[in-house]
């Protein structure tokens, strides 16, 4: 009877022999298999990938073996006995879509062994549309991982993911804005991460030869200390392409001081720093208030970058939440898929006062309460739980007392009563209200109760 290593040894070689890439992961999620078609096809060696460790996420900057390892990185779902299809992202370019078949090695009812995977071309009239569940979440992946290899900007780029019209044209000012050496504003709600776009640009695509990035927080200055500040950025580092910048963060909250110092520094073009500045609302609207230099308003708003709040593009939460998840993942030992439809929906229909700051905190409270390979209602923070009820039944609005309607209607029914009573007799009806004729005869008619030519009593 032949050994079990032996045997192991016959099945890699088979394995090595099919012209399709196959991979194995184990239990532990390390890789333990490649054989040399998948080798070829990720462009690295064995030495590099065996023994990687794969996690679920396409935010982390890595190389080498660590980040074919997670782009390679099966749905955690396949690792509790689930088969799954999904398409595969290398960070390097490849001109073929590629799809892997997850095949769980383990039955459902005990703990799985491994995943094995074998990766496929996808035909040119193949669609990859998963409707939802797992699939939807695997979708969602993929589409990370290639908007991370596409986009231009290596780091800091998570606040800038959507497909919503309004954040395509935010990613393309920013490719502008990192190109340039013109000061940039960047408007936003709190949470929307300005501070994150104003590092997308200051990095650009060459984080190495950029100088350094100088943050501030504009209320806490003075004159004095920005000053000092500005003098200092003012030398120049010759080994850097790029000189430095300085990010004044919420801006439109400098003391006035400090906005009269940094003007002297910006005006006559002596200073040689870039100036990336974020605040809340435009600095035109403030100048005009006299709340705000207009000049220096001027002189730091050549671009405007203006974030959508989140609760304005509801069609980007899915991709941004799950963004937010594997960032999760990167950090921790447990591994989450996804979302189901229905956390999805109870996410969509919050109002998202905190921006992508509040979503980036529940999404990890969510992580650590989840107890499945994916994130359900029970395992969301309870506000979001009873805004949703709150939503379902919304507070009737107060009633208003139009005190004259009031009183008019009490009238009208006195009178009536009283006619009624009488049998129509408008004397005995104004001795029972304590009226003359006359006047009763009068409110009958303001009140559309008697005709004014009925000359009858």
């Amino acid at each position: 009877m032949p050994s079990r290593r032996g045997s192991a040894a016959q099945l890699a070689r088979l394995l090595d022999a099919v012209n399709e890439p196959i991979y194995a992961v184990d239990a532990d999620r390390k890789v333990v298999f490649c054989n040399t078609a998948c080798l070829t096809w990720i462009g690295c060696t064995a030495e590099e990938l065996i023994g990687q460790e794969c996690r679920y996420h396409a935010g982390e900057e890595l190389s080498g073996g660590a980040a074919l390892a997670a782009a390679l990185c099966p749905p955690p779902a396949t690792l509790s006995g689930r088969g799954l299809a999904a398409e595969v992202v290398l960070p390097s370019a490849d001109a073929v879509k590629r799809i892997a078949h997850f095949i769980p090695l383990g039955s459902v009812d005990s703990s799985s062994q491994g995943v094995l995977a074998i990766v496929r071309a996808m035909a040119a009239t193949e669609k990859n549309e998963p409707a939802s569940g797992e699939l939807a979440s695997a979708k969602l992946h993929a589409r990370l991982q290639r908007c991370r290899r596409q986009l231009a900007l290596r780091g800091h780029v998570d606040r800038l993911w959507g497909d919503s019209p309004a954040m395509m044209r935010v990613r393309g000012q920013v490719l502008v804005a990192a190109q340039s050496m013109a000061s940039v504003l960047v408007l936003g709600p709190p949470g929307s991460g300005r501070e994150h776009v104003a590092r997308a640009i200051h990095y650009g695509d060459g984080a190495a030869q950029a100088g350094p990035l100088v943050p501030l927080a504009s209320e806490l200055l003075d004159a004095e200390l920005l000053s000092v500040t500005l003098r200092t950025l003012m030398k120049p580092v010759p080994e850097l392409r790029r000189p430095a910048t300085l990010m004044l963060g919420n801006v439109d909250a400098m003391p006035a001081a400090a906005q009269l110092e940094l003007a002297r520094f910006l005006v006559g073009g002596r200073f040689t720093a870039r100036v990336v500045s974020t605040a809340r609302e435009p600095l035109a609207g403030l100048a005009s208030r006299g709340a705000f230099r207009p000049d220096l308003a001027c002189l730091l708003n050549t671009l405007t970058i203006e974030l959508p709040a989140l609760a304005k593009r509801p069609e980007d939460l899915p991709l941004a939440a799950q963004w937010f998840l594997e960032q999760a993942n990167a950090r921790s030992p447990k591994q989450i898929g996804g979302f189901s439809a229905e956390a999805l929906d109870q996410l969509s229909g919050y109002a998202w006062p905190g921006d992508l700051g509040e979503l980036e905190s529940v999404v990890n409270e969510s992580h650590a309460r989840a107890e499945t390979h994916e994130i359900t209602p029970r395992d969301l923070p309870p506000r979001l739980v009873l805004a949703a009820e709150a939503a379902a039944r919304p507070r009737k609005p107060d009633e208003s007392i139009v005190l004259e309607e009031f009183l008019g209607q009490i009238e009208r029914e006195l009178i009536e009563r009283a006619m009624k009573r009488a049998k129509g007799n408008k004397t005995k009806a104004a001795r029972l209200l304590g009226l003359t004729r006359p006047r009763l005869y009068r409110r009958l008619v303001q009140l559309g109760l008697e005709e004014a030519e009925d000359r009858t009593e």
